[in-house]
C-alpha cells in the first residue's frame, strides 16, 4: 500500500508522468544524471490525490460544472475554482496515507525543513510547460505542517490561473491529476534560473543564466532584477550585474521572509564567471538528457549546484532538421505564402511535394535553406534584392546574419544547375495572348486532372497523384509563367523608380494599375458584390441568411421567396471560387465550398454596405482613374527635357504593366484549384477508411503525411498514438510565431526597417499602396467573424486571396506580414486602397475601434487620439 501512494526520488523516472506529475517525472530523471545533484525527497503519487478527492463525490459535480462555463467568463471560473480548492482542502487525508507520508518523513528527518511542490500531469510537458501554474511552499517544518500543504497543493491545481491555462491549450480538468513532492530544503547562497538556450533570441549556442541571492523565490516574484550572464561555448559572452536591494531566506521555524541585503553587497555579482561557466556546463548535461532545450531551477550551496527543477522550454521556436553540423540560414515560406500559422503534417507534405524547390520543416512550417546562395558572391547580392523588393525585413535579417562574418562561409560561386544558376528570364512581348494562352493551359491541365482522377482508389489514387504532382510542377515551373509575372511586376518597379526620378511621385504605379484587366483574385472581391445584387431584392432571405449557422442552407433557401436565384448566385460563386479558403496552401482547411456559410457575413455586410450594380461601377471607376492618371503623366512628362522618349517609354511601360499585372494572382488560382481536386479525392479515400474501421474519424489523416497516408490505405493499419502525438504537437505550435529568417543555432530573425523619416509613436511598415487614409480600425483575425462598416480599416496578421472579398468593402488595410508584390498589396492596388503591411505586432499594438491614420504612400500608421 506505502509504495501506491508514496514514491521515492531516486525509483522515478520520465515516463511516470501519469504517477507522479511533470514536476516528480524530471525530477527523477534528473536524479539519475551522472553529476547533476537534487535535494533527496519523494512523491506523493496521483493515485492519493484520486483517493482523497473520490471521498467527497462534491467534487466531481464542481469540476462537471467548471468544464461546462465558458471560457471568457473569468467571474465564473474564480468562484467555481475557489469553492473546488476549500472542498480540497478540507477533506480529511485517510489514516494510512498519512502514515505512509510520515515514514517516508522519518527516513530523512521528521523536524528537517521541505520543500512540498504540486506536480501535475498536465505541467513541464514539451507542448506545454504550464510553469507557475501551481503553488510551491518552502520551508516547512514538521509533519502536520507538510501533510496540511499537501493538500493546499492538490487544492492549487484549480487556481484561476492554473484553470484558465488548460483551457488555453485545450486540457480537460477532469483529466488532470495532482501529484506532490516533498524535498530537504537547501538554504542556498544563491539560486536562479538557467536557459540553456537564450529565451529572447532563440540562439540555442548561447545559454542565460539569471541570479539572486537567497532563495530563487526573490527572482520568480520579481522582487528583485537578477545579475544576468550569457554564455557561449564556455565563455561569458555578456553579463548585467543589478543592484539586489532585497532576498528570500528561511526562517529557522518555518516558511519564508524578505531580508534586506548589505549595501556594500548589493552590487556584487551573485556568481563569479566561472561559477556561471560551471552551471551552464551542468545545463548542458541536463539538456543533452532530455533532448531538447531546458529552464532549470538552481541553488549554489557551498559552491555546489543543487538542481531543484528543469521543464522544456516550449516557447522557442524549432530548428528544422539538416543531418549535418554545418551553419544554415532559414527563410520563412509563410511570410512569402501570406499564411504564416501552424499547418498540419499532410498540409506540409503536400505542398513540399509540390513546391519549385525543396523546403524545411519546423514548428509545423516551411522554410527554404538559401546558405548557399548567400554564401556565393555571384548569386547574393541577387537573392538579397530580391528578398529586399518583396519584404525588406527578411532583407534585413539576412545582412544581420552576414554581418557577423563567421556565420555563412564564402564559395566562390553556387552548384551548377542550382537555383541560383538561372539568369533573368528572357524578355517577353507585350501581348495579351500570352497571359490568354496561359490561363488556358492552366484550365486543361485542372480539367484532365479532374476527368482523370475519378476512377482511382486506394494504393493506385496514391500513384496516381505522385504522377499528378509532377504535371503540377511541369505547369508552374512553365517558363514564359515566370516571365509574365517577372515582366509586370519590372514594369511597376521601373514606373515607379522613373517616375519618381522624372516627375518626384511616389509610387505612381499603384493608380495605373487600377482596375487591370484578369487580376482573378479582385475579381473574386467583385463577384461576391454581384452575389449581393441577388439577394439584396430578397427580404426574406435576408432575413434567413441572418441566422444562418450551418453549411446545409444551401437547401434550404430555395423554399424562399426568391430564394432560387439566390441560391443559384451563390453556387455560381462556389463553382469559380469555392476552392478557395483562408490559409488555403494547407490542404487540411476547409475550403469554401465545403463550408459555404463562412461567406455569409461578408455576403452580408455587401448587403447592407453597397448598392446595385457596385462590382460594375468599382471596376468603371478605377479603370478611368487609371487612365486619367496615364493621361496626366504623359502630359507632364512631354513638357521634360527629352520629354516625348520619355512619354513613349513610359507609355510602353503602362501597356505593359496592364497587359501582365493581373496575371500575378493566376497561378495561386490554378495551384489551388488543382488542391481541392486531391482533397475531394483524398477525402474519400479517408471516408472509405472510416467506413472499413481502420480512422475513427476521416480528418485523423490530416495528421499524417501523404507518404504515411498511402501506407495506411496499403496496410489498412493506422497508429493511433502517433496521430494523438501529432495533435498534441501541432496545437503547440499553434502558439509559437515563426521568425522571417532562422538559423540552425535557433536564432530567430525579425529584421528592422531601420527608418527615421516617421513622426514619433508611429507604427512602421512597408508602403505597398499609395494614399493617407483615415478610419476606425477593425481588428479582425478571423474572417468569418468580420463586421465592416464603409470607411473602416482592416488590421490583421497576413491576408491571403480568401480575404479579398472583404477588400471591396474596407477603406485601407494593414496587416503584419506582406511585401510589394504578395496578395494583400497587389489587391490594395487594384482596389486603389491606401495599405501599409510588415508592421510588426500590428494586431496587439492598435486595438479594435481605435481610429488610426495609414500613410500607404510613406509606409506608417498613427494611432489617433
Amino acid at each position: 500500500m506505502t509504495e501506491r501512494y508514496v514514491l521515492d526520488l531516486q525509483d522515478i523516472d520520465e515516463s511516470q508522468i501519469a504517477v507522479v506529475g511533470g514536476k516528480g517525472a524530471h525530477l527523477g530523471a534528473l536524479s539519475r544524471i551522472e553529476g547533476i545533484r537534487v535535494p533527496a525527497g519523494f512523491c506523493v503519487t496521483t493515485d492519493a490525490f484520486r483517493r482523497v478527492v473520490a471521498q467527497t463525490p462534491l467534487v466531481a459535480d464542481q469540476l462537471e460544472q467548471l468544464s461546462r462555463v465558458n471560457a471568457d467568463d473569468q467571474e465564473a471560473i474564480r468562484t467555481l475554482g475557489a469553492e473546488i480548492r476549500r472542498t480540497v482542502e478540507e477533506i480529511a487525508i485517510p489514516g494510512d496515507l498519512a502514515a505512509a507520508i510520515t515514514q517516508a518523513l522519518a527516513r530523512s528527518g521528521e523536524q528537517a525543513a521541505y520543500a512540498v511542490r504540486s506536480s501535475a500531469t498536465a505541467e513541464d510537458l514539451p507542448t506545454a510547460s504550464f510553469a507557475g501554474q501551481q503553488d510551491t511552499y518552502l520551508n516547512v517544518v514538521g509533519p502536520r505542517a507538510i501533510l496540511r500543504h499537501i493538500s493546499r497543493c492538490w487544492a492549487s491545481l484549480f487556481t484561476e490561473r492554473a484553470v484558465v491555462y488548460r483551457r488555453r491549450n485545450g486540457i480537460d480538468h477532469r483529466t488532470v491529476h495532482m501529484a506532490v513532492v516533498v524535498q530537504q530544503m537547501v538554504f542556498p547562497q544563491a539560486a536562479g534560473i538557467l536557459f540553456t538556450a537564450d529565451p529572447v533570441t532563440g540562439d540555442r549556442t548561447v545559454a542565460t543564466v539569471d541570479a539572486g541571492f537567497g532563495l530563487g523565490e526573490a527572482l520568480v516574484s520579481g522582487l528583485v532584477n537578477p545579475d544576468v550572464f550569457k554564455v557561449r561555448h564556455g565563455e561569458v559572452v555578456a553579463r548585467t550585474i543589478s543592484a539586489k536591494q532585497r532576498a528570500v531566506h528561511a526562517l529557522p521555524s518555518g516558511g519564508t521572509q524578505e531580508v534586506g541585503i548589505d549595501p556594500q553587497r548589493q552590487e556584487q555579482p551573485a556568481l563569479t564567471d566561472a561559477q556561471a561557466v560551471r552551471l551552464v556546463q551542468l545545463g548542458r548535461r541536463i539538456e543533452a538528457h532530455f533532448g531538447r532545450p531546458q529552464d532549470i531551477e538552481w541553488c549554489l550551496v557551498d559552491d555546489g549546484f543543487h538542481i531543484v527543477q528543469s521543464r522544456p522550454v516550449t516557447t522557442l521556436f524549432p530548428v528544422p532538421e539538416s543531418g549535418d553540423q554545418e551553419n544554415h540560414v532559414y527563410v520563412s515560406v509563410g511570410h512569402q505564402q501570406m499564411m504564416t500559422d501552424a499547418m498540419k503534417p499532410l498540409g506540409l507534405s503536400m505542398w513540399r511535394l509540390t513546391a519549385m524547390v525543396p523546403m524545411h520543416e519546423a514548428g509545423g512550417r516551411l522554410f527554404v535553406d538559401v546558405t548557399r546562395r548567400l554564401a556565393s558572391p555571384a548569386s547574393r547580392a541577387g537573392l538579397l534584392d530580391l528578398m529586399g523588393k518583396g519584404d525588406p525585413l527578411v532583407r534585413d535579417a539576412l545582412e544581420t546574419v552576414l554581418d557577423r562574418e563567421d556565420f555563412v562561409p564564402s564559395l566562390p560561386d553556387a552548384p551548377p544547375g542550382g537555383p541560383s544558376a538561372a539568369g533573368p528570364p528572357a524578355p517577353i512581348a507585350t501581348d495579351p495572348a500570352i497571359v490568354t494562352g496561359l490561363i488556358e493551359r492552366s484550365q486543361a491541365s485542372v480539367a484532365a486532372l479532374r476527368h482523370e482522377v475519378r476512377t482511382k482508389t486506394g494504393p493506385e489514387l496514391f500513384d496516381f497523384l505522385l504522377e499528378a504532382f509532377e504535371e503540377h510542377k511541369r505547369v508552374l515551373g512553365d517558363p514564359t509563367n515566370l516571365q509574365v509575372i517577372m515582366a509586370g511586376m519590372e514594369a511597376t518597379w521601373w514606373l515607379n523608380d522613373k517616375l519618381e526620378e522624372w516627375l518626384g511621385e511616389k509610387n505612381a504605379a499603384d493608380t495605373l494599375t487600377l482596375s487591370a484587366p484578369g487580376n482573378v483574385t479582385s475579381e473574386m472581391g467583385l463577384a461576391l458584390l454581384d452575389v449581393a445584387d441577388a439577394i439584396r431584392p430578397h427580404p426574406e432571405v435576408v432575413g434567413f441568411l441572418e441566422g444562418v449557422e450551418d453549411d446545409g442552407f444551401l437547401d434550404e433557401l430555395a423554399k424562399l421567396p426568391g430564394g432560387t436565384e439566390a441560391r443559384d448566385a451563390i453556387e455560381a460563386y462556389l463553382d469559380r471560387y469555392g476552392m478557395r479558403c483562408v490559409g488555403e496552401i494547407d490542404i487540411t482547411r476547409p475550403r469554401w465550398r465545403e463550408r459555404p456559410s463562412t461567406l455569409v457575413p461578408v455576403i452580408l455586410d455587401n448587403v447592407r454596405n453597397f448598392e446595385q450594380g457596385a462590382a460594375q461601377r468599382r471596376f468603371e471607376q478605377g479603370r478611368q482613374k487609371a487612365q486619367q492618371k496615364e493621361q496626366d503623366v504623359l502630359s507632364r512628362l512631354r513638357t521634360l527635357p527629352d520629354g516625348e522618349r520619355k512619354a513613349g517609354e513610359t507609355k510602353g511601360m503602362i501597356e505593359r504593366v496592364r497587359t501582365f499585372i493581373g496575371y500575378r494572382e493566376y497561378p495561386k488560382y490554378g495551384i489551388i484549384s488543382r488542391y481541392f481536386v486531391y482533397k475531394q479525392a483524398l477525402s474519400a479515400e479517408a471516408e472509405r477508411l472510416v467506413q472499413a474501421g481502420v480512422l475513427a474519424d476521416k480528418e485523423d489523416v490530416f495528421y499524417l503525411t501523404f507518404q504515411e497516408f498511402h501506407d495506411v490505405v496499403r496496410s489498412k493499419q493506422l497508429d493511433a498514438q502517433l496521430v494523438q502525438q501529432r495533435k498534441d504537437a501541432f496545437r503547440s505550435y499553434r502558439a509559437l510565431t515563426p521568425p522571417r529568417v532562422l538559423t540552425s543555432d535557433g536564432e530567430a530573425l525579425t529584421g528592422a526597417y531601420r527608418r527615421d523619416d516617421v513622426p514619433a509613436g508611429a507604427l512602421v511598415g512597408l508602403p505597398v499602396s499609395t494614399g493617407t487614409i483615415e478610419g476606425r480600425a477593425r481588428v479582425i483575425l478571423d474572417i468569418a467573424e468580420a463586421d465592416l462598416e464603409e470607411g473602416d480599416i482592416l488590421v490583421t496578421t497576413f491576408t491571403d486571396p480568401s480575404w479579398s472579398p472583404l477588400f471591396v468593402g474596407i477603406a485601407g488595410l494593414v496587416t503584419e506580414v506582406g511585401g510589394l508584390m504578395t496578395h494583400g498589396a497587389v489587391i490594395a492596388r487594384e482596389y486603389g486602397l491606401p495599405a501599409v503591411v510588415g508592421v510588426e505586432q500590428a494586431t496587439r499594438r492598435i486595438r479594435d475601434g481605435q481610429r488610426i491614420r495609414v500613410h500607404g504612400t510613406d509606409g506608417y500608421v498613427e494611432i489617433l487620439p
